[in-house]
């Protein structure tokens, strides 16, 4: 049966008369009618938040924790629907959607419930003046927030919930591929007593809303987590408005290291995540790999053995460790570099080209197999463009100081991997890393409590706490004489 999705806004659901098709990955099929929203939407939906701001704005902080507690708990009833919905709008396994990430999105809501309960002002005394002063947020007004299609509903509430505690309304516009759990979300909002206006979602096209949200007068902040190429039409589309507050959580093509005493037995799963997590569609996957010299045989056994060993198949079936990728527009990209590889002199491992897709594979699908690729230069393409796929390339190194220039020596700065057991080098050369984030041993282990965004091309601004906090609201200092 096709999802008929609705935009909702000011706490009702209003259809649209024209539509998108959005397709199951797994078999190619349709799966939804989404609204192809425009001007009209957008200028309503934000009229909502704008009028809606003035009450949530003046909430208490417990009253808005009480409701993203309530929020979390519905969430949390709705875990196996919200799963299904993902992995089969998405294409991920459904192990990972149910353990994994609509457990984390009720977690986003519970985090920051509890963090503007705890969230403390700055003071100062000058006692030879009887004066002092203290600080307080007065939140900013009307965002808008803008989420990818890689983690849906993840991202989406990691973006909403800190707005909306901070008193903050917003007009979100999710994917156009990946709309059916925000569309659910709306639902839940409802149940868990959401004021009218403080969160409306406007589905369609970016290209065709996107301008519309961003430039419009009444909006004031702008979070956005996607493509670079899309982060830096926003910056153009806002720079005649230059004191609109800007999120851009971008691309990333990051770096792996692996030195000398890298434990590789111990860690391969964990590096093997970092390859093909989601179907390598994870901003911050490791997909470019500088292996020391005197270990790169056995890192590329143990890393074909491990890729050949993960089963590709359908969302739905409890062996599939890797499930298709989102769209056939991102399989044909994807496929266009393996393409190039192996026309370019490279030489590819396992995976696409090489190996055979299981037989049971629906052929309809947009499925990917995990791919390795060696014998490439530092300037090829694939080194250096963000490919966003099961596709990991791999080349040596033999110095520490020539790695982290390499390593450097592209325009995102999101992420990065260090694989070694000498502490020192591991503190020195996460240091010299230009990136966001560094992993030494790891791969995706997050605190909330951690900055996170990207250097250089990756982005601007930083979320987690107190951060999405600071970029929500605005600061004042309020000094008070006792004399």
């Amino acid at each position: 049966m096709v999802v008929e999705i609705s935009n909702f806004i000011n706490n009702v659901f209003v259809p649209t008369s024209t539509r998108l098709e959005s397709f199951d990955p797994s078999n190619g099929q349709l799966l939804c009618h989404v609204p192809d929203s425009d001007k009209k939407e957008c200028d309503i939906a934000v009229e909502a938040a704008a009028q809606a701001f003035k009450s949530w704005s003046l909430t208490s902080h417990l009253e808005r924790a009480k409701i993203l507690n309530r929020i979390a708990d519905e969430i949390e009833k709705n875990i196996d629907e919200l799963a299904k919905a993902e992995s089969q709008d998405q294409g991920k396994p459904l192990s990972v959607s149910t353990n994994f990430e609509i457990p984390r999105a009720a977690y986003n809501f519970r985090f920051f419930a509890a963090a503007i309960l705890n969230h403390k002002n700055e003071s100062t005394e000058l006692p030879h003046l009887k004066s002092f002063n203290y600080t307080t947020e007065v939140p900013s007004g009307v965002a808008v927030l803008i989420s990818p299609w890689n983690l849906p509903l993840y991202l989406l509430t990691w973006k909403i919930a800190p707005c909306i505690a901070s008193g903050c309304t917003c007009v979100c516009k999710p994917s156009e591929f990946t709309s059916l759990t925000a569309f659910m979300l709306c639902d839940i909002l409802l149940k868990a007593g959401l004021p009218p206006g403080v969160v409306n979602i406007v589905f369609g096209l970016g290209s065709k809303i996107g301008n519309e949200l961003v430039t419009h007068p009444e909006t004031k902040l702008i979070s956005f987590t996607g493509g670079t190429v899309t982060g830096n039409i926003i910056r153009q589309a806002t720079s005649k408005q230059p004191f609109k507050r800007l999120s851009l959580e971008l691309g990333g093509k990051n770096p792996g290291i692996v030195f000398q005493d890298a434990d590789l037995n111990k860690h391969i799963k964990a590096i093997g995540n970092s390859c093909f997590q989601n179907s390598g569609q994870i901003c911050l996957c490791s997909s470019r790999y500088y292996v020391h010299v005197s270990r790169i045989k056995e890192f590329l056994d143990l890393l074909v053995n491990y890729a050949r060993s993960l089963v590709v198949g359908s969302p739905f079936d409890s062996k599939t460790n890797m499930g298709p990728v989102v769209s056939r527009q991102h399989y044909d990209k994807v496929m266009s570099y393996i393409n190039q590889a192996a026309k370019s002199g490279c030489q590819i491992l396992c995976g696409e080209t090489v190996d055979e897709k299981p037989a049971e594979l629906n052929s309809n699908g947009y499925y990917i197999l995990p791919t390795v690729i060696t014998n490439l230069e530092d300037s090829s393409p694939l080194m250096q463009e963000e490919i966003f796929g099961p596709v990991v390339c791999v080349t040596t190194f033999h110095e520490e100081d020539e790695v982290i220039e390499r390593a450097n020596n592209n325009r995102y700065g999101l992420a990065a991997t260090v694989w070694t057991k000498d502490v020192g080098q591991a503190h020195r050369v996460s240091r010299a890393l230009l990136a966001g984030t560094t992993w030494v041993n790891c791969f995706l282990i997050r605190d909330l409590n951690m900055p996170f965004g990207g250097f250089k091309e990756s982005g601007t601004g930083r979320e987690g706490y107190p951060y999405s906090f600071e970029f929500f609201t605005e600061k004042k200092t309020i000094c008070i004489n006792y004399a």
